[in-house]
C-alpha cells in the first residue's frame, strides 16, 4: 500500500470564458487568483489557479478556459462534484450570497452528517459547500467574504461511475480507507494527510458515459510532499500494472499522471516547489507567467490571451 498520498492537491476542470470564469472565483466564491499562466500544450488558452493566500495544496481550483468551447455531458466516468470546505454555520450566508449574484442549481442537503450546499459553475460545473472544522486551515477573504465564513480548501471530490469497486480498490492502495456508505455513495478518508482528504464513490449503474467540454474536471491530483515521494508512488503504481507518465516539470509542481478503471485522470503532484517560486506572495497571479519555453512568444501569446479583468 502507498503511504505517502497526502490528499488532494489541486482540481483542474475546463471553461468556456476566462473572464467569467476568473470573476466567478474571485468575486462569487471569493478565492484568490494565485496564479495566471497558461497551458502548457496549448498556449493561447490559460491556465488559471485560485485558491488561499499562498495557494496551499489542497486548496487549488484550476481551469483551461478554451474559449468556445461547448459544454461536456453529465454522466459516469467523471469527477462529477467538486466540494469546498466552509466554517460551520457558514451555509445561510452562502446560500444568501449565491443566490443574490445569481448562481444556479443551488440545493441544500446532508451527507453522513455534514450540511452541504449544491450548486452549479458558470459552465454548470457541479460544486458543493460542505461546513467542516477549519482543521489549522485559514480562509482567503476575497470580496467580501467574512473569515467565518470564506473558502478554506477542499473538502473533497465525488466520482460518479458505472462500477466503482475497481477505483475503491485502487484508492486502498492509495492509502484511503473506507469510511461509510449512504444509498449509492461510500466514502474514503485518508488519515495523516492534509485536510482535503475524502473521496466519495457514487455508483450509477447504467448511467451514460460522461464526455467531456467546458464545465467538466480534466483530471483530479493527489499531493505529495516531494520528489522522492512521488518517485516512491510512481513505482508502486507502475509494479500494480498502471500506465504512470514519466515525471512533468509543471514549474509549481512536477507531475506524474494514469487514468483509472473508472476512467478519471488522477494525478500525482508534489506540494514543492510552489506558487511563490516566481511571485512574492503579495502579487501572486497578478502577472501572466510563462513557461520557459513560450518567453520569446510572449508578445504573439499575449496577443492571444482575452482580457481577463482584475
Amino acid at each position: 500500500m502507498i503511504k505517502d498520498i497526502k490528499g488532494l492537491h489541486h482540481v483542474t476542470s475546463m471553461a468556456a470564458d476566462a473572464a467569467i470564469n476568473n470573476r466567478f472565483f474571485t468575486d462569487t466564491l471569493g478565492l484568490r487568483r494565485v496564479k495566471k499562466t497558461v497551458n502548457f500544450d496549448a498556449p493561447e488558452v490559460y491556465h488559471l489557479y485560485y485558491g488561499d493566500e499562498i495557494g496551499t495544496p489542497g486548496s487549488v481550483m484550476t481551469y483551461f478556459p478554451f474559449g468556445d468551447m461547448p459544454r461536456g455531458r453529465r454522466g459516469t466516468g467523471e469527477v462529477g462534484v467538486t466540494e469546498f470546505a466552509v466554517p460551520e454555520g457558514a451555509l445561510g450566508f452562502w446560500k444568501e450570497r449565491l443566490a443574490r449574484t445569481g448562481v444556479r442549481g443551488l440545493s441544500e442537503s446532508s451527507f453522513l452528517g455534514e450540511a452541504r450546499l449544491g450548486f452549479a459553475g458558470p459552465d454548470g460545473d457541479s460544486f458543493a459547500l460542505v461546513e467542516s472544522a477549519a482543521r489549522g486551515r485559514t480562509a482567503w477573504t476575497g470580496a467580501d467574504v467574512p473569515q467565518d465564513a470564506g473558502i478554506l480548501g477542499f473538502h473533497g471530490a465525488r466520482m460518479r461511475l458505472r462500477d466503482s469497486a475497481a477505483t475503491a480498490e485502487l484508492l486502498s492502495f492509495m492509502g484511503y480507507q473506507k469510511d461509510e456508505t449512504d444509498g449509492a455513495v461510500t466514502r474514503y478518508r485518508i488519515e495523516g494527510g492534509n485536510a482535503a482528504d475524502t473521496i466519495d464513490l457514487e455508483t450509477v449503474a447504467g448511467g451514460q458515459t460522461a464526455a467531456q467540454g467546458a464545465g467538466s474536471v480534466h483530471h483530479i491530483a493527489f499531493a505529495v510532499e516531494d520528489r522522492a515521494a512521488q518517485a516512491r508512488v510512481r513505482e508502486a503504481l507502475l509494479a500494480t500494472g498502471y500506465q504512470v507518465t514519466p515525471v512533468i516539470d509543471r514549474d509549481y509542481f512536477w507531475a506524474i499522471y494514469f487514468r483509472t478503471p473508472g476512467g478519471v485522470l488522477f494525478e500525482i503532484a508534489t506540494n514543492e516547489p510552489g506558487f511563490d517560486r516566481d511571485e512574492d506572495t503579495a502579487r501572486l497571479g497578478q502577472a501572466l507567467k510563462l513557461p520557459t519555453r513560450y518567453e520569446p512568444f510572449r508578445d504573439r501569446i499575449e496577443d492571444l490571451l482575452p482580457a481577463l479583468g482584475a
